[in-house]
């Protein structure tokens, strides 16, 4: 795991993802490896790392499960695959149970289905078989989005999975080495209250973005 400085503030997403990738230049070239991006922050963060290491660029889709009444609390995560990933203190801290979080991942899974079709249309996902998968965000809040990507990607047959980010919080960070077999992330601040606080710019990333980027590395790959 890489950890630099207190914090930088990263001008947008793109000179965050130029940065992550100068940590990862070992994978550069490798016919076996590829970069996926977690939609939607993630994928240009992602696209620059794939772009500097000359490696195929995807999505992996994963919603996240929020608290009821608290959607921005992640109280899990669930991916492509069927994998799902529970933070079992959090739901009963929150005295929830598992029908509440069945009920929770049914609305979400309209929308990762959503999504998957959104952003690949009839295009096939990259194979994760035997490859080495660089998963990217663009940051690393909870870690319950990630996890379960990482998770998602082992269970696919994934021979090495790292997870990748600019920033995130450091608790966080250190509980993704549970689930990668390694953990690049540039840097874990002290203070660490949202991954946006270390963005100039963290506009939102449109579904037409996210197809864009993937269509463009589709067109550098014909």
């Amino acid at each position: 795991m890489i950890a630099v400085g207190r914090g930088k503030i990263f001008a947008n997403r793109q000179e965050a993802g130029r940065l992550l990738a100068a940590e990862l230049t070992k994978y550069a070239d490798r016919d076996d490896a590829i970069v996926l991006g977690l939609p939607r922050g993630g994928v240009p963060v992602a696209a620059e790392v794939a772009r500097a290491l000359h490696l195929p660029l995807d999505v992996l889709v994963v919603r996240k499960l929020g608290a009821p009444g608290q959607e921005e609390l992640a109280i899990g995560a669930i991916g492509e695959g069927g994998v799902r990933v529970v933070n079992e203190q959090l739901v009963r801290n929150l005295g929830l149970d598992g029908g509440d979080i069945d009920r929770i991942a049914a609305r979400e899974e309209g929308e990762l289905r959503r999504r998957v079709s959104a952003y690949r249309g009839g295009h096939q996902a990259l194979a994760v078989e035997d490859k080495i998968v660089l998963l990217v965000d663009d940051g690393v809040a909870t870690g319950a989005t990630m996890r379960a990507g990482l998770q998602a990607l082992k269970a696919a047959g994934a021979a090495r999975v790292i997870a990748a980010s600019p920033v995130g919080a450091a608790d966080s960070v250190a509980a993704l080495e549970d689930d990668a077999d390694e953990v690049v992330v540039l840097q874990t601040p002290e203070w660490f209250s949202a991954v946006g606080q270390w963005y100039e710019d963290f506009g939102q990333t449109t579904d037409d973005e996210v197809r864009g980027i993937l269509a463009e590395n589709r067109g550098t790959r014909a």
